[in-house]
């Protein structure tokens, strides 16, 4: 059996999953994105579906003018009793919460928020029915890991909170997952911070308040201290079993362009786990992880032709906005003002109106995007805008945050309607020549992405398009910009003034073998 990581490439972080009969369902992180918690569907571990997002209403995820990378971190998925839970922090708002549903494609609760300070949070639910909430904790003897007893109806803690275990060594213990195996309970975290130093640990104990040994391997993942180009800072990972009892992790990493450069955000991946002789759980035999993984640990056949799945061969993607609603694919930045918003008005087009806010703010301006997932990947969007002057916008923008961002827009520049590219990066903006087009002709925008740079073109539709300008994907690097989670996403825009009418978004990844197999 052979398959391709990541398994869900783009930035989908902090990954969590849970198992219910054959079907596996897995969540991530979303941070200032809404609809929020992205939510996959696989009966395989490996071929993955998005089926929603877990929070779809403000009244769940109050996102206001929230900072880039704040919002929702690191969830956690579970199942018990016939009902499913997602348990979050909203770094915006009041911290802890989980939400409940019993149907996985319907809606979830309201949030219920609870005491318990940290970051983090997983739910436990042991035999004899205590439900236990982990999350970091700020200990006596520094950053750990804390827990209490919930009462998963009220969401109050029953005990107070309690460190029962600080890690390894590594700084920033955190994503803490709870297992019980043969009697023994199996506390394991990421430490290292998120970056090139993350990894993952594991200790156990008789009781889930300790105290913990810890693994003598530590870390059981990790590729610190490597010069591997493939995947860097692996770590934060969940465990799921499988019907015949085998084991599995699944953990983000990220892809590097450049050395010490990544720009389309932590993606999540996949591997076999097995547990040795004195029950420690190993990580894909302990050796690295690898874009093309073999494997013979899945007894059950894959459903697929192949056989396999490959993350830069698969993923393409067209929008023709004549199903009555979005993809779900699409995100807004923030909670969205939906008067800016139509699928209606005009049949198959995406109408968005410029609102008050800006791609350079930390509102809400009138933006749809999808994650960039592939390093090479041609985008085009089809659009129809009279903009009323210079400060009437609307295009495609590959955007990482409000200061770092290239938007191929369409303007009126000396009276006449152009189209520019503009590109953010930190304190520093640049504007191109204009190219000048048609008043009243449908325009194709588009973007080919490479490992190294951006190149922006526009044209008339059926016609040659011009090459209005390039950008590096260098300075929309995460390492390029102070404290960022996520990465880039491919958007549809409007600002200043005026609504734009989009006939089509298509998104076609170029072919390209994985990097071991360049080799």
């Amino acid at each position: 059996m052979e398959y391709y990581n990541p398994i869900i490439p783009g930035f989908y972080p902090d990954p969590s999953i849970c198992r219910v009969g054959n079907d596996y369902y897995l969540v991530t992180s979303s941070f200032e994105l809404f609809p929020g918690v992205p939510l996959f569907h696989s009966d395989d571990l490996i071929h993955w579906e998005q089926i929603g997002c877990v929070l779809n209403r403000e009244s769940q995820l109050p996102l206001g003018r929230c900072q880039p990378s704040q919002g929702i971190w690191a969830p956690t998925i579970r199942y018990h009793k016939g009902r499913f839970y997602m348990v979050t922090t909203n770094m915006s708002g009041k911290g802890n919460f989980y939400v409940w549903t019993d149907d996985i494609r319907g809606e979830w609760s309201d949030s219920i928020w609870v005491s318990q300070k940290g970051i983090d949070p997983s739910l436990f639910f042991d035999d004899d029915g205590t439900v236990y909430l982990l999350s970091t904790f700020d200990g006596p003897k520094g950053q750990g890991i804390g827990q209490s007893i919930l009462d998963l109806e009220t969401g109050k803690l029953l005990t107070e909170p309690k460190p029962v275990w600080y890690g390894s060594g590594g700084k920033y213990p955190e994503g803490p997952h709870l297992y019980k195996w043969d009697g023994l309970y199996y506390l394991m975290i990421a430490e290292g911070g998120t970056e090139y130093g993350h990894m993952e640990t594991i200790a156990r104990s008789r009781s889930p308040w300790g105290p913990y040994e810890s693994c003598p391997r530590n870390p059981i993942l990790t590729h610190r201290d490597t010069a591997l180009d493939q995947f860097q800072a692996v770590g934060h990972a969940d465990l799921v079993d499988t019907p015949d009892g085998e084991l599995w992790a699944v953990f983000h990493g990220i892809r590097t362009t450049q050395y010490m450069l990544h720009h389309i955000g932590r993606e999540t991946m996949l591997a076999p786990v097995y547990r040795d002789k004195d029950g420690w759980p190993v990580i894909n035999g302990g050796n690295p992880i690898t874009p093309h993984m073999r494997v013979t640990s899945i007894k059950r056949e894959v459903p697929r032709e192949t056989g396999k799945a490959s993350s830069e061969s698969a993923g393409a993607f067209q929008e023709h906005f004549d199903d009555g609603r979005l993809s779900y694919c699409w995100s807004y930045l923030r909670n969205p003002d939906t008067a800016n918003y139509t699928l209606s008005t005009r049949p198959s087009f995406l109408g968005l109106t410029a609102g008050c806010d800006f791609l350079d703010g930390c509102g809400s301006p009138t933006f749809i995007g999808r994650r960039q997932q592939h390093f090479f990947v041609n985008v085009q969007a089809v659009v129809e805008f009279s903009p009323e002057n210079e400060n009437s916008q609307a295009g495609i923008t590959v955007f990482h945050t409000n200061e770092h961002h290239y938007d191929l827009l369409v303007t009126r520049k000396n009276g006449e309607k152009a189209v520019l590219l503009r590109k953010r990066v930190g304190d520093m903006i640049t504007e191109s020549q204009p190219v000048y087009v048609p008043e009243k002709t449908p325009l194709a925008l588009s973007v080919q992405a490479s490992k190294l740079e951006y190149i922006f073109s526009a044209g008339a539709v059926g016609e040659s398009p011009k090459v209005v300008g390039k950008g590096r994907t260098q300075l929309l690097s995460t390492e390029c910009m102070v404290s960022t989670f996520t990465g880039c996403l491919f958007g549809l825009f409007a600002q200043g003034a005026g609504t734009a009418w989009f006939d089509s978004f298509t998104y076609l990844p170029a072919c390209e073998e994985p990097a071991e197999e360049k080799r």
